[in-house]
């Protein structure tokens, strides 16, 4: 089975992938993404992202070596590498995608009944706020621009296979473990 997370920003969905990552090492691993833009702070590539140009990105795309890709802006895509999941497969482990909405709904069309695709919705655009504001990084623009994407976002919600409502993070955790228990078997 294949695990495709996507949210809104400051939903928890990086938290959820590491919990599954932490509870399940040998069972699970996070397929690294491509993108065109430079890497921040500590990222490194093989790690978060491989880091590429767009000419070698554009290449990829010519050779028909991604699943599926997006460009952002002009200039800057992701994609995600169809060897990625052959790499963890042969690996013995199960993919899990950490994606935008749409990349999540791309991938969920291409891969079908092997993906189940997980949702994580904040229980409210307000609490949503309060995440943003609190973690002291972000602009207040770009909060703004942050939350009206993220309603955007939550338009898509219905096109989930699962919904995983990130209320308290105990009760989040329960509810993706009953997910993965029940997709696993």
């Amino acid at each position: 089975m294949i695990y495709i997370f996507c949210a809104p920003s400051g939903s928890g969905k990086s938290t959820m992938v590491k919990h599954l990552l932490t509870m399940h090492p040998d069972l699970f691993e996070l397929s690294v993404s491509c993108t065109t833009r430079a890497p921040r702070g500590q990222e490194v590539h093989g790690k978060e992202y491989y880091f590429i140009s767009v000419e070698e990105f554009q290449k990829r795309i010519e050779n028909n070596d991604f699943i599926e890709y997006e460009q952002v802006y002009d200039g800057l895509y992701y994609g995600t590498l169809k060897q990625e999941i052959d790499r963890i497969e042969a690996a013995g482990r199960q993919v899990l995608f950490d994606v935008d909405v749409k990349g999540g709904i791309n991938l969920k069309k291409i891969l079908g009944d092997k993906a189940t695709s997980i949702f994580i919705c904040p229980p409210s655009i307000e609490e949503l706020r309060r995440r943003l504001e609190g973690r002291g990084d972000t602009s207040p623009e770009m909060i703004e621009k942050r939350l009206a994407k993220a309603e955007y976002e939550l338009s898509f919600k219905p096109q989930f296979d699962r919904i995983v409502i990130n209320d308290d993070l105990t009760n989040a955790f329960k509810q993706l473990d009953a997910i993965i228990d029940t997709t696993t078997k």
